[in-house]
């Protein structure tokens, strides 16, 4: 059972590490940069909570199973906040370029997986009951990291204004793809009734096709300006 816990904190955590090695941001000395961005990620999550406890307050201690749209279209407006928030820590980073992106996508990654699901994994998979959730969780948050550092591309390239014009409405039909996508994915996902493993295996395809469409914007951005 030690090596099974073992065996999820790697997967948890070597995709992280190796982002952050291998992408040149040790060398920037961008650490804290990166626990920076973690913060204002913590800071966002706060006043995404409250205004949901505010304003969206919804009984879901029924336990039916059923997904109500309406219900996450709501909170999925609340998302919004995120694009605010990776908006603030790009503004607040300094620097040019693919780091600057790296740097806000992987401190928010990072902070939500600590938060979210380091805990989780500490005090669930070093239980004697084997169960496959953990492995599961340690792969969704892998996906998130690809999915995250998307968001922090499209939000940069947004506020670009020298973004070609023909590319603004595709960068804003990816926001709102990646905004509303607990509406339109979970609800397909529910509706067909799909397993967990094929689950993390179609959300990993959705964020592989928003990351190659950022990553070809941001290169044709990034050979206009020459950076």
């Amino acid at each position: 059972m030690t090596l099974y816990h073992f065996g999820n904190c790697v997967a948890l955590l070597l995709p992280y590490y190796f982002t952050y090695k291998y992408s040149g941001l040790s060398e920037y000395g961008a650490f804290w940069k990166c626990v920076q961005a973690g913060c204002i990620y913590i800071f966002t999550q706060l006043c995404k909570m409250l205004v949901l406890a505010t304003f969206f307050y919804s009984d879901s201690s029924s336990g039916s199973g059923e997904f109500n749209f309406f219900a996450e279209i709501l909170r999925c407006s609340v998302d919004i906040a995120d694009l605010l928030g990776f908006a603030l820590i790009l503004s607040r980073i300094p620097g040019k370029g693919h780091s600057k992106l790296i740097t806000a996508g992987l401190g928010w990654a990072t902070a939500e997986v600590i938060l979210s699901r380091g805990i989780m994994l500490w005090v669930g998979a070093r239980g004697t009951e084997f169960s496959w959730i953990y492995i599961q969780k340690c792969l969704e948050s892998n996906v998130m990291l690809v999915q995250h550092l998307s968001t922090a591309t499209l939000i940069w390239l947004f506020t670009r204004h020298d973004l070609n014009k023909a590319l603004k409405p595709l960068v804003s039909i990816l926001l709102v793809v990646t905004i509303f996508k607990g509406v339109w994915l979970e609800g397909l996902l529910h509706i067909l009734s799909i397993g967990p493993w094929t689950s993390i295996a179609v959300k990993a395809l959705v964020a592989a096709i928003i990351g190659f469409c950022s990553l070809n914007i941001y290169a044709c951005l990034a050979q206009q300006i020459g950076i």
